[in-house]
């Protein structure tokens, strides 16, 4: 009898910790950028993959440098993906906060990375400042 407790409790730690790796996360955060692509993929398990492009200042030479970042997003996370699809409508920037699971599972998706939420960025209240354009005596019809 005791045997078989042991074999139990060993099996329902085993499972426990299979579940955890599996469906539990590793850290978040969140990242900025512009949205390069998003489709949709998977031949059973359907997930949305896609890349954002982050890019910033790079040290010492003053260049700006661009990266892409690739990450999925599970299928029923329907508000994510429609504002990843505004998003790459408007070409809006989009904050993207999301989740890294322990591995990369088959069934999860192409990488270790799941957006959780999106938020989009709204595009700066931009006006040209108004600059008349010099005239010239020619313009005027006035000879000099």
């Amino acid at each position: 009898m005791r045997k078989w407790f042991i074999l139990i409790i060993f099996f329902l730690i085993s499972g426990g910790i299979l579940y955890y790796v599996s469906f539990g996360s590793f850290s978040d955060g969140t990242r900025v950028g512009s949205l390069a692509k998003l489709s949709r993929r998977g031949y059973i398990f359907k997930t949305h993959e896609g890349q954002l492009m982050v890019g910033g200042m790079s040290d010492g030479t003053g260049t700006f440098n661009s990266t892409t970042w690739d990450f999925s997003v599970h299928d029923s996370n329907k508000e994510a993906i429609e504002a990843l699809n505004l998003s790459q409508r408007t070409g809006q920037r989009v904050s993207v906060h999301y989740e890294e699971k322990f591995f990369q599972l088959p069934w999860n998706g192409d990488t270790k990375y799941f957006v959780v939420s999106v938020e989009l960025i709204p595009l700066p209240n931009y006006q040209r400042p108004y600059v008349p354009t010099p005239t010239t005596p020619s313009d005027t019809g006035k000879a000099l």
